[in-house]
């Protein structure tokens, strides 16, 4: 069964986004219920019909109010019969249209004194239901009771909390579906930038930390346990290259004094042990040479053409009496900075290492940003070239070498911030390139 993988960018909007919809929503829906069931009551008067009373009303010679057939209120009148209404200025002078039911006779000489009011009737034909609303006019403000058509309650509360709350609705909406992940990508962008930093670290580069700056509380926890663990592999690492230097520095006397011993011998079979304590002798100090890589700061010029050619002529004697040559090809000049006495450890490893896997003629190339070692041996099948740096690691077992020379290249090339790879020659042996990043030639 496949684990399956929670996002937490995904977790923290979508279920958010979900619950205030879903809030709203529900809001929503029992607002309007509730508005619909405001009131059990009848019809709602049509407010609409109290302009076109406010139009029709005009003031007679003798101040009192006057009503005027207009178009408006002709039309008005045929298509509600029932039609009644009450106007009054603000001093209580009124007029009158169709039949006012007695009900509201007690309001004449009052109404200017309200402003807004909805009356409905319980029951059918609700002719009490009317509205009250305050106009202006030419002849100034007139209230007016009047009843005209009428409208059902939940269609004109649906539709006026329709009007309201919807656009409240879209607006949160919107708000919510832009909002909110914005605020999460905010929030996480802490999270994004610590993963970008443990990409980049380097297991080689000891001291490596995840930074806690804008990293959310919620995950400092989990960062600072990262960089705990971190630090025990910090110091496990460091005990061992301390007991790597400890064991090497203290085999190198005995190994020395061995070595005496063997070469005073007068017994032949114990002589031929001399080349075995030279191989231990050697890893010894390859060993050391690892440790060495730790302190190695130096940041000087260095002229690989110039240091290949010193390598050249150093390494020449001895690769002749094992009837094996070297050769310098110059194809460009390249120059680093880094430190010359470890660079010049690598192209001696890699000649020998050529030499000892069966190359006969072995050649120095320098290239734009590096250089390479070209030999005419065996070389080495592809499924072996990643092994091949492993301390220890041969491709055939033998009585020389000490495994370590490889894996002291990478670290040395790694140092200076460049990459070793192999290559096959054009005359069938390896090629082992070595290019350094821009940043360190010159």
């Amino acid at each position: 069964m496949k684990d399956k993988t929670v996002s937490l960018k995904r977790t923290l909007i979508t279920l958010p986004l979900f619950f205030q919809l879903t809030v709203l929503l529900v809001f929503f829906v029992a607002l309007m219920s509730y508005a619909v069931r405001l009131d059990s009551g009848g019809s709602y008067t049509d407010e609409s019909i109290t302009p076109v009373i406010a139009r029709a009303i005009v003031r007679m010679a003798d101040g009192n109010l006057g009503i005027r057939i207009t178009p408006e209120l002709k039309k008005l009148i045929s298509e509600t019969p029932t039609l009644w209404f009450v106007v009054e200025d603000e001093v209580g002078r009124y007029a009158e249209f169709g039949k006012v039911p007695a009900e509201y006779a007690s309001l004449r000489g009052m109404l200017h004194k309200l402003s807004y009011a909805q009356i409905r009737d319980r029951s059918s034909p609700y002719r009490l239901s009317a509205v009250i609303r305050q106009e202006q006019s030419q002849i100034g403000v007139l209230t007016i009771l009047g009843h005209g058509k009428l409208n059902q309650v939940s269609l004109i509360l649906l539709f006026a909390s329709s009007a309201f709350l919807l656009p409240i609705f879209v607006v949160f909406t919107l708000i919510s579906l832009l909002l909110t992940p914005f605020l999460v990508r905010r929030a996480l962008s802490g999270v994004s930038a610590i993963a970008i930093q443990a990409q980049q670290i380097d297991i080689t580069q000891r001291g490596s930390r995840l930074g806690e700056q804008q990293v959310p509380v919620e995950i400092l926890p989990f960062v600072r346990a990262v960089n705990g663990a971190l630090q025990r592999f910090d110091d496990s690492y460091d005990s061992q290259k301390r007991f790597i230097t400890s064991a090497a520095h203290e085999l190198r006397t005995p190994i020395a004094i061995l070595r005496a011993k063997l070469e005073c011998s007068d017994n032949q079979a114990s002589r031929e042990f001399i080349l075995d304590v030279d191989r231990l002798a050697n890893i010894a100090e390859q060993l050391l040479d690892l440790r060495r890589l730790d302190m190695v700061n130096s940041r000087e010029v260095i002229y690989l053409t110039e240091l290949a050619l010193d390598v050249a002529a150093d390494i020449a004697p001895l690769l002749v009496e094992l009837g094996c040559s070297v050769e310098l090809i110059i194809s460009t000049h390249c120059s680093i900075r880094g430190d010359s006495g470890a660079i010049e450890r690598v192209i001696t490893n890699l000649i020998q290492n050529a030499v000892q896997h069966g190359g006969r003629h072995v050649i120095i190339r320098i290239i734009e940003n590096g250089f390479e070692v070209d030999d005419d041996g065996p070389g080495i099948p592809k499924e072996e070239r990643s092994r091949v740096f492993e301390p220890f690691h041969r491709l055939k077992p033998r009585n020389t070498g000490s495994g370590l020379g490889l894996n002291l290249v990478q670290e040395i090339v790694r140092k200076h911030q460049g990459d070793v790879s192999i290559h096959t020659s054009l005359r069938g042996g390896a090629i082992f390139r070595v290019a350094f990043l821009k940043e360190v030639c010159i």
